[in-house]
């Protein structure tokens, strides 16, 4: 409800709003994509091409590798004044790439370089978007829908982690994994026409720094993030949550696959069946910032979301069935990722300089994301040395400490973002 001229109004819900629900549209199809990517990757590299563990982190390190370069992407995104044509152009190229690989396996060529090319292009592709993505996301909603659109946003990822390793693990079992990778390229030609439709308000910013040469705006983007009251602790946390939870996804497709014996379509539906969690953290998130406070609910979701995956090594190792842990494990991690991202986007949108977005954004991406292909490469690593196992402990109890980088911050204490005053 909101207060106008003194009579109470009732705000038409974000998802009737046609442009919104244009991109949200795009948006959902893309998750549903990326799901199937995802598992269909490193499986291809796992059953096709017969990668090692570490073999496989260092393909999950290749996506995530160009993030490095955010800053320098973020710094270029800020002087252009269209950003939805930024992102229509990451997700053509994303679709270009990708459906390389079921051509290369229809002709018989498809060998492991070619899967860490399409991962290091995919990656930057996917930075580029990132780095372009909210700068457009403030052009699209108001300051007050920020909280809705971030928690439908989350809602239609966890969706798509429901349904997408089911229909992956189908599609992989049924078409083999490079085929299956066609339904992600589909999916970034859908996104791309969904954006093109889309009708916001771009202005370019004209402040001093944005005339300065790029080295000074990657500086000044640097700043911001490492001093920043809210953004610096809020990079600490996140940052040491992706170097840890980095290991698990690097080896947890490996463990169920040959540890435990679980068939591509048995893994789908485990994590989609998990991935319910998420889809009630999306729902729950906003409602449970407003009770418990928006910082303590990006504390609280972090722990939930890394500390469970440290359980994962017992499965097999007792009465449950392997999928039966998979599956609780990804549920109540998921849970509480999305209780982390929707609070924290919100606050980060919020006290992020308008004139900075895209040298912010990517300050904050090179750095956050940019730990993710270490994570990955030590977690492949660990796996061939000391077992899978024990890299799994090491990842999901490593992860959850990141929560001591919030404590006695002015990010934990944020009652709601309504009270942040706009960068």
């Amino acid at each position: 409800m909101a207060e106008r001229g003194g009579t109470t109004t009732r705000r038409r819900p974000l998802w009737r709003e046609r442009n919104f629900a244009t991109y949200w549209g795009g948006h959902a199809v893309s998750q549903l994509g990326d799901r199937v990517c995802e598992l269909a990757l490193p499986l291809t590299a796992v059953t096709v091409v017969g990668a090692t563990a570490t073999q496989v982190g260092l393909l999950t390190a290749a996506i995530w590798l160009p993030n490095l370069l955010a800053l320098v992407l973020g710094s270029w995104v800020d002087r252009q004044q269209r950003k939805r044509w930024v992102l229509v152009a990451a997700d053509l190229a994303s679709a270009a790439v990708v459906l390389t690989v079921p051509a290369a396996a229809l002709l018989g060529v498809l060998a492991l370089p070619q899967l860490f090319v399409v991962a290091l292009l995919l990656g930057a592709a996917a930075t580029l978007y990132q780095s372009a993505w909210q700068p457009f996301f403030v052009t699209l909603v108001r300051r007050d829908q920020y909280v809705e659109a971030n928690s439908l946003l989350s809602t239609t990822r966890s969706v798509s982690f429901v349904a997408g390793p089911a229909i992956g693990g189908a599609l992989v079992q049924a078409l083999t994994a490079p085929v299956a990778l066609a339904v992600d390229g589909v999916s970034f030609l859908v996104s791309a026409a969904l954006l093109q439709r889309v009708e916001v308000h771009e202005r370019a910013t004209t402040t001093t720094i944005e005339h300065g040469s790029l080295g000074h705006r990657v500086r000044e983007g640097l700043r911001i993030v490492l001093h920043h009251p809210y953004l610096a602790p809020a990079l600490r946390c996140v940052t040491w949550v992706n170097a840890f939870t980095f290991m698990v996804s690097a080896v947890v497709l490996v463990f169920a696959s040959r540890t435990l014996g679980l068939s591509a379509g048995t893994i789908g539906l485990a994590l989609g069946i998990g991935a319910v969690g998420g889809v009630a953290g999306a729902l729950a998130a906003a409602p449970v910032g407003r009770r418990i406070g928006t910082g303590r609910t990006i504390a609280v979701g972090a722990l939930l979301f890394t500390l469970p995956l440290a359980a994962l090594a017992l499965a097999g190792g007792g009465r449950l069935p392997p999928v039966v842990v998979l599956a609780v494990v990804e549920a109540v991690s998921s849970f509480g990722v999305m209780l982390f991202d929707v609070n924290l986007n919100a606050v980060q949108a919020v006290v992020t300089p308008d004139a900075a977005r895209g040298r912010v954004v990517g300050a904050f991406t090179t750095i956050n994301y940019g730990i993710r292909p270490l994570g990955a490469v030590v977690g492949g690593v660990l796996a061939d040395l000391v077992g899978v196992r024990p890299t799994l402990v090491i990842g999901g109890v490593g992860g959850a400490l990141a929560v001591l980088w919030l404590l006695g911050t002015p990010l934990v204490r944020v009652a709601s973002v309504d009270d942040l005053a706009a960068g």
